[in-house]
């Protein structure tokens, strides 16, 4: 009987699967409101956050996963990913509060994607890295693990299409300069370590400018 041979993406997939730890704490939405009151200045009302051209952006959070959302909380506040803004905050929360507040947030509509267009050259470099990746560099396509639409896959793999542009460059710099690394496996790190800073502004602006819901 033959059988097909996993492709790189479905060995990551199923190798992640297996080791996937136990599923977040169940959020109440409304106890998770009225906590987040203290993001929103940050965060903005609607969770779209805000790119902050030239200064640190804020990602948007509404319509992420609650347990993607609630697994940054807690790493923030163990240290696993540093960020001196977030850190106060992350602190401030015990693990029901966290699962509150990403329960909250997932439960908001999910605002219109970056309004702001790539520029020519973005659109066709960020387009095949989004959707093909560039084999001949052994960088993997953006969807092979964030969906087809890069909508993102479960609690591990967020949605990136109508994210701040700014935060998706700011964080693929972050892995690939070891500034990161609470991802699976360090997947991000192999694959940011093979982007420079055009592959990185592309993909970001591809990425921004696509449609956050289908």
């Amino acid at each position: 009987m033959y059988i097909k041979p996993l492709t790189w993406t479905s060995a990551v997939l199923l190798s992640f699967c297996v080791l996937t730890p136990a599923q977040a704490e169940t959020g109440n939405v409304a106890q998770g409101k009225q906590m987040a009151a203290v993001c929103a200045a940050c965060h903005q009302q609607d969770g779209s956050g805000k790119n902050n051209a030239g200064a640190e952006p804020w990602p948007r959070l509404a319509g992420l996963d609650a347990g993607y959302i609630q697994k940054q909380l807690t790493e923030f506040k163990s240290g696993k990913r540093a960020n001196a803004t977030m850190k106060p905050f992350a602190m401030m929360l015990n693990s029901q509060q966290a699962a509150n507040v990403a329960a909250y947030y997932a439960s908001l509509p999910v605002p219109a994607a970056n309004p702001v267009a790539p520029t020519e050259a973005q659109q066709s470099l960020g387009k095949k890295l989004a959707q093909r990746g560039d084999w001949d560099r052994y960088i993997p396509a953006c969807n092979s693990c964030h969906g087809p639409d890069a909508l993102g896959v479960g609690s591990s793999f967020p949605a990136l299409a109508g994210q701040h542009a700014g935060y998706i460059a700011q964080q693929l710099k972050a892995w690939r300069e070891g500034k990161r690394s609470n991802d699976p496996q360090d997947l991000m790190l192999a694959v940011a370590s093979r982007m420079n800073d055009a592959d990185i502004d592309a993909v970001s602006a591809w990425l921004a400018h696509q449609p956050a819901v289908k």
